[in-house]
């Protein structure tokens, strides 16, 4: 995993008092670093354009092309006049050695925006937004220098950003590169080092990004054991058996040696799940939400829940009476999508607000809400999952569209519940859950609308 930052200014900053690097120094590392990964990435002689702002992202741009000049065919736009000090200086330099400018937007192979950076505050006036409308209708590989234009360092956006194919960030990952919003416009991500290594000039972050080579799976290891060895989760089965069911089989799919569904009427369920009318004396988790609706009452719950057995909460439980008594107890992990989250922190009185309101600042209500409830999990979906706890915050960024069908989060929950049967930490079960759930959809080889639940489940044996 890795480190992610709300501001790297700071770090920039120390190397400069820390470490006795220049600002020009840093500079020309990052363009250096741009360079290599252009020229390891593309055949020489390609036509590269790079757009520069007026600044020091554009800066950045301008010494790209000094160092591509030659062995690539190199056009340099100026989309301001340039005012900073380190613009004038590197632009001074490009003019020394013949780099052309050009006034209108060429066909390319290459196009790098380098417009604006990660300091970015203002509005876009007319003509950047003509301007980046017009770069993103070029027939060219895009490459975002440190951070897509009209993309904000806390992962909003303005009204016209820049889609990359590809960012090359400046001396580390900035967290709002993996906001929701962003997945559309920041393509792969790669750190670019500014003259010292990222385990120097990066700080402690308490939040990171997960890397897929983070999963660890619950591979079996020892040689004398037996189902109860891998724990038996209980799924309260609501009034929409389907998504207990599925949730079930994935937890099943996933490693837990025993899956009973807890119902009041004999549903037709897979052969392989087991069914109660009472709790199983050795369940060691439970999970409850997914299509419960009105199934159950308050009593018979409560009956159901009266233990210290750690808890996934879903879905329909979120609106229910018993959710704000739920979230007093230990081991309890709850996994919303964004409307379900915006139902819980006003059920919490923490915020009163809408989807985009929370979509606009995911980070932030996510640390709002562990900080008042430290000792619950929280898995928050969407395109990229949060996963937090007191003060540790993961970014899951591996999904894609294809898991955007009904059923996909009761698999997720199923496949958290079941490393949480098997005794996982909490924290761990949702880092490993979440996980596998995108792995799993990476090897789903269908067209990108046709996943099934099942094909979820099925394909977490290939992982």
């Amino acid at each position: 995993m890795q480190n992610l930052f709300s501001e790297v200014t700071s770090l920039d900053q120390r190397c400069y008092s820390e470490y006795g690097l220049s600002e020009d120094l840093l500079m020309e590392h990052a363009a250096d670093g741009m360079a290599d990964f252009i020229h390891n990435s593309y055949e020489g002689h390609k036509h590269v354009c790079i757009v520069c702002g007026s600044g020091n992202n554009g800066a950045d741009g301008i010494t790209l092309a000094r160092l591509l000049h030659r062995d690539f065919e190199v056009s340099l736009y100026l989309g301001k006049e340039v005012h900073s000090e380190m613009a004038k200086l590197q632009l001074k330099r490009a003019k020394a050695i013949n780099v052309p400018l050009v006034t209108e937007l060429p066909e390319c192979d290459i196009l790098v925006d380098a417009l604006f950076g990660s300091g970015l505050s203002r509005d876009f006036d007319k003509e950047t937004k003509t301007l980046i409308r017009h770069m993103n209708t070029l027939d060219a590989e895009k490459i975002a220098c440190d951070i897509p234009s009209g993309l904000k360092i806390d992962g909003t956006q303005q009204e016209v950003c820049f889609e990359a194919d590809t960012t090359l960030t400046m001396g580390a990952l900035k967290r709002g590169m993996f906001s929701d919003a962003a997945k559309e416009l920041v393509g792969s991500v790669y750190v670019i080092d500014l003259g010292v290594s990222r385990t120097v000039y990066e700080t402690q972050s308490n939040w990171k990004l997960l890397d897929e080579d983070d999963l660890h799976l619950p591979n079996r290891h020892l040689k004398n054991s037996h189902k109860g060895s891998y724990g038996h989760l209980s799924l309260i089965c609501g009034e929409k058996p389907g998504a207990a069911v599925m949730a079930g089989s994935a937890a099943l799919r996933f490693g837990s040696g025993l899956v009973t569904l807890l119902s009041n009427n004999n549903e037709q369920i897979p052969f392989e799940l087991m069914q109660s009318h009472l709790l199983p004396t050795t369940t060691t988790a439970i999970a409850l939400g997914m299509g419960l609706g009105t199934e159950f009452s308050n009593e018979e719950l409560h009956t159901l829940l009266d233990n210290d057995l750690p808890l996934l909460l879903d879905a329909d439980i979120f609106s229910h009476p018993l959710f704000s008594e739920l979230l007093q107890r230990n081991n309890v992990l709850i996994t919303p999508h964004p409307k379900e989250f915006t139902v819980i922190l006003k059920a919490c009185a923490l915020a009163d607000i809408d989807i985009t309101t929370l979509q606009n600042s995911r980070f932030e209500y996510v640390e709002l809400f562990c900080n008042a409830y430290p000792h619950i999990t929280l898995v928050l979906k969407g395109a990229n999952v949060i996963i937090a706890q007191k003060n540790s915050f993961y970014i899951n960024p591996h999904g894609t569209s294809i898991l955007a069908k009904g059923g996909s989060g009761d698999v997720l929950a199923g496949f958290v519940a079941s490393l949480i049967a098997q005794g996982h930490t909490l924290l761990n079960a949702a880092i490993h859950g979440a996980l596998a759930h995108t792995a799993a959809a990476a090897k789903v080889d269908k067209n990108s609308y046709a996943l099934t639940p099942q094909d979820l489940i099925e394909a977490i044996t290939t992982l």
